[in-house]
């Protein structure tokens, strides 16, 4: 089983940055197994969650609005012939929803997508617990959501977990003792950064400690994808970003920007590795400083001391 990425030969496939997820899940047979989508009923998440349907499997969208829920339900039911599609509500900022979920839960699970997220808070928002909300949902949401889905990823062998993260992990690693930005200047962005840092640590921690369980997670970059992701943003954010690299940053549809979510959730190329954080469909190079723009990968996102660090850390808050 494959540790993380640095000093290590880059895993390529045949996809790149204009494959769609449909593309890259074609030829899969997902017959006979079970997939959990988060934050599925918008954006890259219902374009993932239709990507595994139309391989087969069994597919639960895990929204915090059960409503649009069952809209996307209905509507990839209809464009995939697939009629089993799930709906569970979760909010990943409510410790109470997602040890809900996790009563709802019977069985084995091959796959899980933690795809939701949220982005560049205006303000400063905490959670009951005093977290800071990004901090809160992308990342310790979504780790107590692994926690306890451990036995059922077991359970299925060979279990899959897939990290959405954001070439915005160059901006901030984590600030172990600073997290909540009880002390530094809140900043939307740099929070931001921070969740995603921690999203890649986890697939790091993760497939190291869960490895003897045959459960891997790695990292992704969806790319730039204009969706309700944005919605705390400037319009103009994604066009001045791409004008300010000259062109490099090429906008994706959903389509695309759900691509590498599923590749690292099917494809046979990726069987055993883990810890790894890939963009564009292929595995990420190593970069020294974030003046390149969103591209590649900090060393300190795949460094397994931090990772253990925030994995004891992430158990502590959580206790």
């Amino acid at each position: 089983m494959s540790g993380p990425g640095l000093g290590s030969t880059l895993i390529t496939t045949p996809f790149d940055q204009d494959s769609t997820a449909a593309q890259v899940v074609e030829g899969v047979d997902l017959a006979g197994k079970r997939a959990i989508v988060t934050g599925a009923s918008s954006g890259i998440g219902v374009e993932s969650a239709r990507a595994l349907a139309q391989a087969g499997a069994t597919v639960t969208l895990a929204v915090r609005d059960t409503d649009a829920g069952r809209r996307t339900a209905s509507e990839i039911i209809a464009t995939t012939a697939n009629s089993d599609i799930h709906v569970i509500r979760l909010d990943l900022a409510d410790r109470g929803s997602i040890d809900a979920f996790l009563d709802d839960w019977d069985g084995p699970l091959d796959v899980l997508v933690n795809n939701a997220g949220v982005m560049a808070l205006p303000e400063l928002e905490l959670t009951r617990e005093g977290w800071e909300m990004q901090f809160a949902i992308n990342h310790l949401g979504h780790f107590a959501l692994a926690l306890g889905l451990h036995d059922a990823l077991a359970a299925a062998g060979n279990a899959r977990i897939v990290a959405v993260s954001s070439g915005a992990h160059l901006r901030s690693p984590v600030i172990f003792d600073d997290l909540f930005f009880a002390f530094r200047p809140y900043e939307p962005l740099l929070a931001y950064g921070q969740s995603k840092t921690a999203n890649i640590l986890f697939a790091v921690a993760l497939t190291r400690r869960w490895a003897a369980d045959a459960i891997t997670a790695n990292a992704l970059m969806p790319g730039a994808i204009a969706t309700n992701l944005q919605r705390h943003m400037d319009p103009g954010y994604l066009e001045r970003a791409r004008a300010k690299s000259g062109g490099a940053l090429q906008m994706k549809s959903t389509e695309q920007g759900a691509a590498t979510s599923v590749l690292l959730a099917t494809s046979p190329l990726l069987e055993g590795i883990g810890g790894r954080y890939f963009e564009d469909c292929n595995e990420a190079a190593p970069v020294t400083n974030s003046r390149g723009g969103s591209r590649g990968i900090a060393p300190y996102a795949l460094d397994p001391d931090n990772a253990e660090r925030l994995w004891e850390e992430s158990l502590r808050l959580l206790a």
